[in-house]
């Protein structure tokens, strides 16, 4: 039974957190240095975007956990470290600092950076900040971390649970901070999960790797695909449970404990969308093959089109079969149905590729609502998939086309 428990990123035992205003954003009330440490060396996976330009903090985290190993997270929002001639000794450097002050190696650091691209990172503000940051280090702190990453954020997003591994109970928690250019091909924004289970690192890479395909992939905000993002997950085995080295009952336990992290995450990060009203999730079922579900569910959360019609109430759901008829998916257009529910009711506006008569103000009364569900229906076949967005809003161009300033 998987448990929905309090204290983030710090629920798993052994793992400490803080987060300061160190000084490489300019106000003063924004946490801007995060930190997350275990008392022991941990299995660590991680997962990364396949944009061609990667932030320098990437390139050093890939290097630092080739061995599967690691024992702390660093991340500084405000500046991406990304497109910087001095990049990979930046993030070095922010590593050497969390082993000078905690003890932990640097190479058994994670770094990660969140910000503007192409904007020099000055080291001074985290050198000057991390005597203070070490010294906050609590399992009661792992909050400020959760704001130290935020960039356009609008809240912190932080979730836990409990489970059970042979008889021992375990704890996972995380961390996620992602409000726009989000629209992952591998994991997403930034994603920071801990757990006190003992797996080793393949198993956990292959339980990561596998849960993202249906999770973040599966999710988009604006449809720009990050420099910077990745997922890191730590686990260090302090729990006491078997170390989970095949797959069986025990790996399936630990998956469904990642999959409710990973999924409430997406559902934080895409209802905080950059000027989002409306969290959008849109199901897939029906579908002959996997491949057509997912597509189909993606296209559609992906669509400008859409979008709009939500944030207007719209209930215009000839953009749901555009988007499905260019998704790329293998459908029998003549055979999908479409329906729009949300906590005021369910209507439905499609039936076997044709439009049926409906009552456009209920349909408003259900778009209004803050969480949306757009319904697929693809045929009869056995695959489902599920997509999350958001809808799309004046505030989104106002939000970036001052981003910098």
């Amino acid at each position: 039974m998987i448990e929905i428990i309090e204290g983030g990123v710090c629920a798993a035992k052994g793992f400490k957190a803080n987060g300061i205003h160190c000084g490489i954003r300019h106000n003063r009330t924004k946490r801007d240095l995060a930190l997350i440490v275990s008392e022991v060396k941990a299995s660590a996976a991680a997962v990364y975007t396949q944009n061609l330009v990667k932030g320098a903090p990437l390139l050093v985290t890939k290097k630092h956990l080739a061995d599967g190993k690691a024992q702390a997270i660093i991340c500084n929002s405000g500046n991406a470290n990304t497109c910087n001639a001095n990049g990979i000794e930046i993030a070095e450097s922010m590593a050497a600092l969390v082993e000078k002050f905690t003890g932990i190696a640097a190479t058994d650091v994670a770094v990660a950076s969140t910000g503007v691209i192409g904007q020099p990172l000055d080291l001074t503000p985290i050198c000057n900040g991390m005597e203070a940051q070490s010294a906050g280090l609590s399992a009661e702190n792992g909050h400020f971390a959760s704001e130290a990453i935020m960039t356009t954020d609008t809240m912190a997003k932080e979730v836990a649970v409990s489970f059970t591994l042979g008889g021992k109970t375990c704890r996972m928690g995380g961390i996620a901070k992602g409000s726009g250019m989000i629209h992952p091909n591998m994991a997403t924004m930034l994603v920071f999960i801990t757990t006190d289970a003992a797996i080793s690192s393949d198993m956990l890479q292959k339980a990561l790797s596998g849960d993202v395909q249906n999770t973040f992939n599966m999710l988009s905000i604006d449809g720009d695909t990050s420099t910077n993002d990745n997922v890191v997950v730590l686990a260090n085995g302090l729990a006491g449970n078997r170390e989970i080295t095949t797959d069986g009952e025990d790996f399936a336990v630990f998956m469904k404990a990642l999959n409710t992290i990973t999924v409430s995450l997406c559902r934080m990060i895409v209802g905080d969308g950059e000027g989002a009203t409306k969290l959008l999730e849109c199901t897939a079922t029906g579908a002959d093959t996997l491949d057509a579900a997912k597509k189909s569910a993606k296209s559609v959360i992906c669509s400008s089109l859409l979008k709009a019609a939500m944030f207007g109430a719209d209930a215009n759901w000839g953009r749901v079969l555009c988007a499905i008829g260019y998704s790329g998916a293998d459908v029998d257009i003549t055979k999908i149905g479409v329906q729009f529910r949300s906590a005021a009711g369910t209507i439905e506006v499609c039936r076997d590729g044709s439009g049926v008569p409906f009552s456009e103000e209920f349909a408003k009364k259900i778009l209004l609502e803050k969480e949306i569900e757009i319904l697929l229906t693809l045929g009869d076949g056995p695959f489902s998939a599920t997509a999350w967005g958001c809808d799309l809003t004046y505030d989104y161009v106002k939000i970036n086309g001052d981003y910098r300033t």
